[in-house]
């Protein structure tokens, strides 16, 4: 076996340079070049291109080639529609939230800061109500969901509560923020 079979390269061999006999190994199959590919099927194989187990040994790889997709990861269209299509959802929130910024660089601040909790809203609703959402899916969906709900609800409370003439005002605020300064 060549060295960097050990450390979870390439698991293809010459016949000349496979081992049948290791025990790690499931399955020798050589194709059409004479090559042999060794497979194996434990906790830890990581499929190829193909779906099929490549790791040769139980060690973990040296470097990582590929990482489990969240759940809810899968694409939010059919294979065959346009990539901007297959992530509709990331694409909703993005659009959002741009359009957010842009209202706040055009001096209505209030407005953009609220168009942009909204989208983070919205991504944890899309969140919560698709089962495929593309790459808005980013870790599980209950961190998913929790962490898009809060940031946006933390926005639009504090673009809603923000100075002059905030348009929500809770008093209690207002009194531990006057208790505070004048002690």
């Amino acid at each position: 076996m060549p060295a960097d079979d050990t450390r979870g390269g390439d698991a293809t061999a010459t016949a000349s340079e496979a081992s049948v006999n290791d025990e790690s190994v499931d399955r020798v199959s050589a194709d059409d070049d004479g090559v042999l590919e060794e497979t194996v099927r434990d906790a830890i194989s990581a499929p190829d291109a193909q779906g099929r187990p490549r790791r040769v040994t139980r060690r973990f790889p040296l470097f990582t080639r590929d990482t489990a997709r969240p759940e809810g990861g899968g694409r939010a269209a059919s294979g065959a529609a346009p990539a901007p299509a297959r992530q509709w959802p990331l694409l909703v929130v993005l659009g959002t939230v741009a359009l957010g910024l842009l209202v706040t660089a055009l001096d209505a601040f209030r407005i953009g800061i609220l168009l942009i909790g909204v989208g983070l809203l919205a991504g944890a609703v899309l969140r919560w109500m698709l089962p495929g959402v593309g790459m808005l899916a980013v870790r599980s969906r209950f961190t998913d969901i929790s962490t898009y709900g809060v940031l946006g609800l933390v926005i639009v409370l504090l673009a809603l509560m923000a100075q002059p003439q905030p348009w929500l005002e809770i008093p209690f605020l207002k009194d531990t923020l006057h208790s505070t300064v004048t002690r």
